[in-house]
């Protein structure tokens, strides 16, 4: 569902198809910010959803912690649906925030480090 217009997006996904992918082939268009711009190999968080119901087998989805992963976050670009499944589209980079907005958009903890040049 994406939260923003209320719509369900409904699709029978094969077991050993990535779910972005199946519906992007049925020329079904989701409403993702920066779509066109996603990794489409589980980097980035553009296609992350919110699991409601159902589970999901992720395979290589380096852009989501082990912690959002199980507070029930999913990357639709390398999720495989294990079971029927309701999820949440989510807002614009409200994935990637979670993860990273204290350190990276926060400015984060000074490096106290030395560069390899300076050694």
């Amino acid at each position: 569902m994406d939260p923003r217009s209320k719509t369900n997006y409904t699709m029978d996904v094969p077991e050993d198809r990535y779910i972005f992918f199946a519906f992007e082939d049925a020329g079904v268009d989701l409403p993702l910010m920066n779509g066109k711009r996603m990794c489409r190999n589980g980097c980035c968080t553009t296609c992350a959803v919110k699991m409601t119901e159902g589970k999901v087998k992720m395979e290589a989805a380096l852009g989501l912690l082990r912690e959002m992963k199980q507070a029930g976050y999913a990357l639709t670009c390398c999720s495989l649906p294990k079971s029927d499944i309701v999820c949440e589209l989510q807002d614009e980079d409200e994935v990637y925030k979670k993860q990273w907005g204290e350190t990276f958009e926060g400015g984060g903890v000074e490096w106290g480090g030395f560069l390899p040049e300076d050694d």
